[in-house]
């Protein structure tokens, strides 16, 4: 056996701060490099493919072969190239006035999980986590004390700041409890009406005496409707929050869409089987949704961090 060795030296720049590393000459370097391995994350990450799918893609459209271990491979190369986006993602979402947060099931190896999203007007930021718990929200929102857009789940209904009930789940709710009315219906529907037309002072008093005095009305009923009426007193403040805040929905809509690809994943793989998965599911969520909130192209991005990552060199996240 003939074995060529080469030395590949480094050294950091004196001017610009950057490492600039040797490279092999063209004619002995092995490897998939930035263009094609961000290709391969694009279709298997931000599109979703199977490495079945990569791989005959490669072959048929690319001409060349790769087993499913090389795929991973460069998966994991393009993973730890997207962590410091991901980290930076996760600090801009910590620092946002306001977030809407939701969460799905997911599955690590058959076992139950969680996917949680937070996610604005410029961010969105994923977690998976073993529990759908307090422990796991702290955990998605750190310091982040904001104001919160969500459905009425236990854990965000004892929010302690500022929060926006969804009302198109109290809409599908209501609808499910016939009985109670459909005034109420309709009243949630005109508040969700009033996000883009606001209401005089004439319209908002005649509003809140009649819809006060309806939910009050049932609070002492039996079965659903009394359930329903006592859960809208307890969450009173948190209804009609968008009126005076503009930045605000009236429902959480954008944390359901941003989750949506993540459910499609779910249902195509079943999941993921280790927590490197997990993390790679995570990073390439928070990136793809991401960029569809600020209308960017993924792949360009991608190429550029890979190029950075093999020359070891720290990533360009001014574009987050």
């Amino acid at each position: 056996m003939d074995v060529l060795h080469f030395i590949l030296n480094q050294g950091k720049c004196t001017q610009c701060g950057n490492v600039v590393k040797a490279q092999l000459p063209k004619e002995r370097q092995t490897g998939y490099g930035p263009r094609l391995s961000a290709l391969i994350a694009e279709v298997s990450g931000i599109q979703g493919n199977s490495r079945y799918t990569v791989r005959t893609f490669c072959q048929s459209v690319l001409g060349f072969s790769i087993s499913s271990g090389a795929i991973q491979k460069v998966i994991d190369r393009a993973s730890a190239a997207l962590k410091p986006v991901y980290d930076k993602i996760g600090d801009k979402a910590r620092n946002s006035e306001v977030n809407y947060i939701d969460e799905t099931s997911w599955f690590q190896h058959g076992a139950l999980n969680w996917l949680w999203v937070m996610v604005n007007g410029t961010v969105a930021y994923f977690m998976i986590h073993k529990n759908r718990s307090k422990v796991a929200f702290l955990e998605l929102i750190q310091d982040w004390e904001g104001i919160l857009v969500s459905d009425n789940y236990g854990v965000y209904a004892k929010w302690i700041n500022l929060r926006q009930t969804c009302l198109a789940h109290l809409i599908r709710k209501d609808k499910v409890t016939k009985q109670f009315g459909k005034q109420i219906v309709q009243d949630l529907q005109l508040l969700c009406h009033w996000a883009k037309s606001p209401p005089d002072n004439k319209e908002w008093r005649d509003f809140y005496q009649r819809f006060m005095d309806l939910i009050f009305e049932h609070q002492k009923d039996k079965g659903e409707v009394g359930t329903l009426a006592r859960s809208l007193i307890r969450q009173i403040e948190s209804l009609w929050l968008f009126l005076d805040i503009i930045e605000v929905e009236p429902t959480n809509n954008l944390a359901e869409r941003t989750l949506r690809y993540g459910v499609l994943w779910r249902k195509r793989s079943n999941g993921t089987q280790s927590d490197k998965g997990n993390r790679w599911v995570e990073r390439i969520l928070s990136f793809k949704q991401t960029c569809s909130i600020r209308s960017l192209n993924s792949f360009p991005l991608l190429v550029e961090l890979l190029d950075s990552y093999f020359k070891e060199q720290e990533a360009d996240l001014s574009w987050i």
